[in-house]
């Protein structure tokens, strides 16, 4: 998404320039052209030299150096997006009202390009009602915030006022001005989350999933431009991103039922859902009471989605399955992708820290029918959910 994008990196006077340095590397990294522009402020906390190298431009500073000026209106002209990273409480109060005294400030005024800014302060000042109001102004002139965080603070507090961690900021700008529409007109379906089987009106099978896998890969979906319809088990995500329709279920029955009704329309369907594989036979109408004895629960296997999908595939289709493994994991997906009639499997095992139910994160393992096999790094699941959604429209459009 980055690959030759013109970025326009300015650091001002705060101890979270330190993350600048991270940030400009993934820039470098993801294939984007970086310039830096700093306050002079800023070099009591980051290294000229350090930027200028990890970017492979001079960094610039000051209006002139006695021989030459920086023409600010050159440098805000060539830019496609200038990212305010971090924006200091004094940078932030003369951006809103227009002050300029420094290189930073000249190119901010003059740029045409969009401006994002990632503040970075004390708590304190944060919440101060002069910066909520300078904040409020930046906003309304058509600048992007990213939001703080909450942490542990330069002071020695501990609250909100955190500088944007780098992946976060390169999230940011990826899904507000650099996602492709590759997947306009498209329609798909997605499951999420685990299901419930009632054993009595208090009492279910079910399992740990929380929805975050699905619903990362939902709003990618969307934001490339499908119109998604996700199917979610219970579970306490939820979504703001436009162009997904949630259909909420509880059981793997009604999950099979809304996928049958939805499958026919879809041009991509995700069954990224942990659904439960047994269900109770029968569900008792009333709490069933402890007693001295043992319970023993007859249960019956449960409808099997994505075989059913898979029978009913069309070519012009694609079916993504997951399996989540604990042993024999690559044998286990290869089989899946070939009985369930699947075009891709994702893999990942409860074996792989940070992988599985409840984690920000996930490593996977993609096979194709194709035959091919994609290993990939840990990654926040936002960033595996672009991962697939990658290979889906590379299949799609194949």
């Amino acid at each position: 998404m980055f690959q030759d994008k013109k970025i326009l990196l300015a650091i001002t006077g705060s101890i979270a320039a330190y993350k600048s340095i991270l940030l400009t590397r993934l820039l470098i990294k993801a294939g984007a052209e970086v310039k830096i522009v700093m306050t002079p402020a800023a070099r009591d906390f980051v290294s000229p030299l350090t930027l200028s190298t990890l970017s492979r431009n001079p960094v610039v500073i000051d209006l002139s150096n006695n021989e030459s000026w920086s023409n600010h209106v050159q440098l805000g002209r060539w830019a496609d997006i200038m990212i305010v990273a971090p924006l200091s409480c004094n940078t932030m109060a003369k951006m809103a009202h227009g002050l300029c005294d420094n290189m930073l400030l000249a190119t901010y005024l003059s740029a045409t390009c969009p401006v994002v800014v990632a503040p970075a302060m004390d708590e304190d000042m944060w919440h101060h009602p002069a910066t909520r109001n300078n904040l409020q102004l930046l906003e309304s002139y058509g600048n992007k915030v990213i939001p703080v965080g909450r942490g542990d603070l330069a002071s020695g507090l501990y609250g909100d006022g955190r500088m944007a961690e780098p992946e976060t900021i390169m999230q940011f700008i990826q899904e507000h001005y650099f996602i492709n529409q590759d997947l306009a007109g498209r329609k798909a379906l997605v499951t999420a989350g685990p299901t419930y089987e009632p054993i009595d009106p208090v009492r279910f099978i079910g399992n740990h999933s929380s929805g975050k896998m699905g619903l990362a890969i939902a709003e990618e979906l969307a934001r490339r431009g499908a119109a998604v319809q996700l199917i979610l088990g219970p579970s306490s995500v939820n979504t703001t991103v436009a162009g997904i329709k949630v259909h909420k279920v509880q059981t793997a029955q009604q999950m099979f039922d809304a996928c049958l009704q939805e499958f026919a329309g879809a041009d991509i369907a995700v069954m990224s859902a942990a659904v439960a594989d047994f269900t109770p036979v029968t569900t008792n109408a009333e709490k069933i009471k402890k007693t001295a004895g043992s319970l023993t629960v007859e249960l019956t296997k449960t409808r099997d989605i994505l075989k059913s999908l898979g029978k009913e595939k069309r070519q012009d289709q694609v079916l993504v399955g997951f399996a989540l493994e604990t042993n024999n994991e690559k044998e286990f997906a290869r089989e899946k992708l070939s009985s369930k009639n699947a075009d891709m499997i994702v893999l990942n095992s409860l074996n792989d820290e940070g992988a599985g139910f409840g984690y920000d994160t996930n490593k996977i393992t993609i096979f194709e029918r194709s035959g091919l096999e994609l290993p990939y790094e840990r990654k926040p699941k936002q960033q595996v959910a672009h991962d697939i959604v990658d290979r889906i429209v590379n299949m799609l459009y194949a």
